[in-house]
């Protein structure tokens, strides 16, 4: 069939499987050294269900992200789970068919410690001659993701089922050659790692500090192996359970309560009200996500309008402000706005301090490093809450401006080193999988 035509393209009807135009021009054209082969001949799709609904019983589940992969998401009473999951075993893949286009697919590791994984989740195994670290990092390069954004299907949310994945052709590399690859691979990833830890040890070395230089200690009414603790009903006992009193404090410095310290405070909102329309203004939009560990928040790409603010979509916090995460699994996260003004969500509480009493980068270092203090009234309920009453309760020590701007300097260098280190950390990993990917594939 003569098919050299400008704008026409013939398809053979046995090969079709998806009825997309940008599949049907070139949805699987790959180019490698390596011989070209499809991938279903390498993997067995592990579908079968288990009855995971013993209320006796607590079952470990897994979950799939773009992060880290196959994680530990957490243990459910049989008496809660409707349905049957999925078992995984060492070595098998999973990923999510609705985000494996963003890199939602991850390999099982002896590490974790769950082996249950919701059905919606697409589970295969690979044969004999096919490493399963090869093929993850394979499906983390562009080329494949680009490959997997053709094949694709659905009319509102794209979705790449397993029939489709083992259509897709892939390089295939010895078992030897695969070999050599993940071990360049992970040469790379070994400085990365690396750096991680030196990067976790500044951390530990700073908190450290602080607690030395605050002379902080815990007084736990232990160290004279005392089996009872007397507390100050009227001074001290705030909730009627243990964990209200498991843990108290001491400094040589005035302790006082932060509620004390601070001239103003309000929570962020997001009410149905901020509609699309709002966004792409001038006025930062932050969420927990953006509050990363950096003493001031960096840049976010989410901005909302003055019109949003006036309508009540959102909260204004001035330059100066300091962001504490209140609602949820990140609470105790901390940030100071360092630009005229920030908007912020629900799960955020913004607070100005007295800057004749404190430096609100001294209070940013003491709730940071010591996030055991600042969280250790939250409400132990399926949702963790520090809401601004128990922020006002938090007990700080105040040490003498010098001392409060000695730490500030302290700290500020130790996470300009860490910001460093974490930049080529990030340049380490991206080039590691590049590598990877322009031995594999002719780009």
């Amino acid at each position: 069939m003569n098919t050299a035509y400008q704008f026409l393209h013939f398809v053979q009807y046995a090969a079709i499987r998806n009825w997309s135009v940008q599949y049907m021009i070139g949805g699987n054209k790959i180019s490698s050294l390596f011989p070209i082969r499809t991938l279903g001949t390498y993997i067995n799709e592990e579908n079968e269900r288990y009855e995971i609904s013993d209320p006796s019983k607590e079952y470990g589940i897994l979950g799939v992200n773009n992060q880290a992969g196959i994680f530990d998401a957490y243990k459910e009473n049989g008496a809660k789970i409707k349905q049957k999951y999925k078992k995984m075993q060492e070595g098998w893949i999973a990923f999510n068919p609705y985000r494996v286009n963003v890199g939602s697919v991850g390999v099982k590791r002896s590490c974790h410690q769950n082996e249950y994984i919701s059905p919606a989740y697409v589970v295969f195994s690979c044969k004999k001659g096919l490493l399963p670290d090869f093929l993850y990092l394979l499906m983390k390069t562009q080329t494949f993701n680009q490959t997997i954004r053709l094949n694709t299907t659905g009319s509102v949310r794209q979705s790449l089922s397993f029939k489709n994945l083992s259509a897709l052709s892939i390089p295939m590399p010895s078992l030897e050659e695969q070999n050599k690859l993940m071990h360049s691979y992970n040469t790379i990833i070994g400085k990365f790692r690396r750096i991680e830890q030196n990067n976790a040890g500044i951390e530990l070395k700073t908190e450290q500090y602080i607690r030395k230089a605050l002379d902080l200690d815990k007084d736990n009414g232990n160290r004279d192996n005392r089996l009872l603790r007397f507390i100050h009903f009227k001074n001290t006992l705030n909730r009627w359970d243990s964990y209200a009193i498991k843990e108290q404090y001491k400094s040589k410095w005035p302790i006082v309560k932060l509620g004390e310290l601070i001239t103003s405070i309000s929570t962020g909102t997001t009410p149905p009200t901020i509609h699309k329309e709002y966004f792409n203004g001038n006025i930062r939009f932050y969420t927990p996500a953006d509050i990363t560990g950096e003493m001031y928040l960096g840049n976010t790409e989410r901005h909302i309008s003055k019109e949003a603010v006036d309508k009540g979509a959102a909260r204004v916090f001035e330059k100066g402000t300091i962001l504490f995460v209140g609602i949820g699994s990140t609470v105790g996260k901390v940030g100071i706005v360092n630009e005229d003004m920030v908007s912020s969500n629900q799960q955020i509480t913004g607070f100005m301090v007295d800057e004749r009493l404190v430096c609100p980068e001294y209070v940013y270092c003491f709730l940071y490093y010591n996030k055991d203090i600042s969280t250790a009234e939250q409400s132990k309920t399926t949702l963790p809450i520090v809401n601004q009453s128990k922020i006002s309760r938090i007990p700080i020590p105040i040490p003498s401006k010098e001392i409060q701007e000695e730490i500030v300097s302290n700290v500020s260098a130790a996470k300009a080193r860490i910001r460093e280190l974490k930049s080529k950390a990030t340049s380490l990993k991206a080039q590691a999988l590049q590598d990877f990917e322009r031995a594999l594939f002719i780009l």
